[in-house]
């Protein structure tokens, strides 16, 4: 039961808090973005409102509001909340929530919502320990992830809770943030202004993380004496930059961003792009990404986007696998930019991608069909009755007219080629040679 030296001990907790706690939202009212997460009209707003809240898994990336929204929930239910941390928890803390909410809607009727952060930390085991007390409603779980919940939390948990994803916040909603932690009395309580560009550099540091903005925020004022009455102190770009002289842009490197990058950096090549393919490039080397696994996808993209438009990309590609293999960081981020830059310049064809393909799907789903008789290996006893085979060598140009795919299929069945670059340049100059 709460006391006043409960209450005492709360009031200076909060004072030593960092900004970003003490700023934390009271009602959805001052959720920052987030407006189809818990804005007005949506599914989770209502439900919070009316105090009827299911199972739900908030899955967003950091500083998005996720432990915000929990406390907001905890605030306004009038269901009992409790909080297990997955970094700390174990099977033995979620069995004594779970009869300890059993108690109590026993003897009172009370619910028991049950707060989960970093559930994705959880084992299969101590997830499973969940299944049960959700699905018969002695608990409703809020768990709170920065990782997909589709890949990270058990099937069957997922199955019984509801997925909301909460988006980075925009540049306009971190300004909001930063203004509120200014005038609020929870935050700096207009001793501090600051000039345009420190907002500028603010906003930018953040990155979408408004706990990462309003950190930032708290640093810098600390380097600045207060100002009084009327009379803010004013916190410039040069105390931002040194409190925080680089930005940390977020990057995994096996999980959801690690594939969208890369799928960024494929696709900004084969789109012809330089630029792009050498920022998502930069985005996974700052990240600490696998030279090797950078220069694998160049090598495929060196066949499947450039093909035969361009031979040489593929030997590009496979210099700069070499030279990362051997050479690491980080010199060989020049290697890789030099084939990123190679590939998004060069003339494109997937020929040769969509010729083995469809060569593929006649192999697997067409007819058996038959070596024709006068490609037929020679050294076998009556092999002299397979048919003339006629040496190309022996002809003019090197070619002659005669059959190589087996009955049924035509030249041009499979490999349809561009008349981009080398590619191009071969149609007419084979065309000539057999002429």
């Amino acid at each position: 039961m709460d006391t006043l030296f409960t209450e005492l001990e709360n009031q200076a907790k909060e004072k030593v808090a960092p900004l970003a706690v003490r700023m934390r939202p009271r009602s959805l009212n001052e959720m920052v973005g987030q407006r189809e997460a818990c804005g007005e009209g949506s599914w989770l707003r209502a439900v919070i409102e009316r105090d009827r809240l299911s199972s739900i898994i908030l899955f967003g990336p950091a500083g998005t509001g996720k432990t915000s929204l929990a406390r907001v929930i905890a605030e306004t239910t009038a269901a009992a909340f409790v909080e297990v941390s997955a970094i700390g928890g174990t099977v033995s803390d979620l069995r004594r929530e779970i009869s300890e909410a059993e108690k109590r809607l026993g003897l009172t009727g009370q619910r028991t919502i049950l707060f989960v952060d970093e559930i994705h930390r959880f084992n299969r085991a101590q997830q499973d320990s969940l299944l049960h007390a959700v699905e018969s409603g002695v608990v409703v779980l809020v768990g709170a992830t920065t990782e997909n919940p589709y890949f990270e939390v058990n099937s069957a948990l997922l199955s019984r809770s509801r997925v909301v994803e909460l988006k980075g916040l925009t540049d306009a909603d971190i300004s909001a943030l930063i203004d509120r932690a200014l005038a609020d009395k929870r935050g700096l309580e207009g001793r501090y202004r600051l000039t345009d560009e420190a907002r500028d550099a603010l906003v930018m540091l953040a990155g979408g993380d408004g706990r990462a903005a309003l950190t930032t925020l708290d640093l810098a004022s600390g380097m600045v004496e207060p100002g009084e009455g009327g009379a803010p102190a004013e916190i410039g770009a040069a105390a931002v930059r040194s409190a925080v002289p680089h930005r940390s842009v977020p990057y995994d490197k096996n999980k959801d961003m690690h594939y969208d990058i890369v799928s960024a950096f494929i696709k900004s090549m084969r789109g012809s792009d330089p630029d792009a393919a050498l920022y998502w490039l930069a985005r996974m080397v700052d990240g600490g990404e696998d030279p090797k696994f950078i220069a694998r996808r160049m090598l495929i993209a060196a066949s499947e986007d450039v093909g035969n438009a361009d031979p040489q990309a593929l030997l590009v590609a496979a210099a700069a696998f070499k030279a990362a293999e051997v050479i690491g960081y980080p010199e060989c981020r020049i290697n890789l930019a030099q084939a990123a830059t190679y590939l998004a310049l060069a003339p494109k064809s997937n020929a040769c991608e969509a010729g083995i393909d469809a060569a593929l799907s006649e192999v697997r789903h067409g007819p058996a069909r038959s070596v024709p008789d006068h490609l037929r290996d020679r050294h076998r006893p009556g092999s002299e009755g397979y048919g003339a085979y006629l040496y190309p060598h022996d002809y003019p140009g090197g070619w002659v007219d005669q059959r190589y795919l087996p009955e049924g299929l035509e030249r041009g069945a499979f490999y349809r080629p561009t008349e981009r670059g080398w590619e191009g340049y071969r149609i007419d100059g084979a065309w000539r040679d057999r002429t």
